[in-house]
């Protein structure tokens, strides 16, 4: 792939499922399994989190793959009032190791961005997508560390 083509993407969106805490659960999992199937064959790696009703993700990967996975996300009948942080061409892959990782799904990580909540009240419309892809990145990097 051609470095000048490759774009990070951060949107966050709201929660359209409604359902028991099993089956959002559910929901999550089938949500995470077709991410990383679909992104690891066109070679879009990322992060996503779940928390308060609202979704929040980064892909990364080459701007088609990229513009093409954010398209089926904004007609998914899940996500409601889809927004779109930043859309911006990068030298390198911050999630270089993810087909997509998952944070947000322990009470230590609800502990680990409770200062995000606590900034935002959990709005994401308050968010920089530069901020929104920082925590992600790191809570994915503690994430990591803590399964290790």
């Amino acid at each position: 792939m051609n470095p000048k083509d490759l774009r990070r993407l951060v949107y966050y969106s709201r929660n359209r499922v409604a359902g028991a805490p099993a089956a959002m659960d559910e929901t999550i999992r089938s949500i995470l399994a077709a991410s990383r199937a679909n992104n690891a064959r066109i070679d879009v790696t990322g992060a996503l989190m779940f928390n308060a009703g609202c979704f929040a993700q980064v892909l990364e990967g080459p701007e088609d793959a990229v513009e093409t996975t954010f398209e089926r996300i904004q007609q998914d009948e899940r996500h409601g009032e889809v927004s779109l942080l930043a859309f911006e061409a990068v030298e390198t892959r911050l999630f270089t190791d993810w087909s997509m990782a998952y944070v947000g799904a322990s009470q230590a990580d609800a502990a680990r961005y409770g200062d995000v909540a606590g900034e935002s009240g959990f709005d994401l419309s308050r968010m920089t997508g530069d901020r929104l892809c920082a925590v992600l990145h790191s809570l994915a990097l503690k994430e990591e560390a803590a399964e290790a």
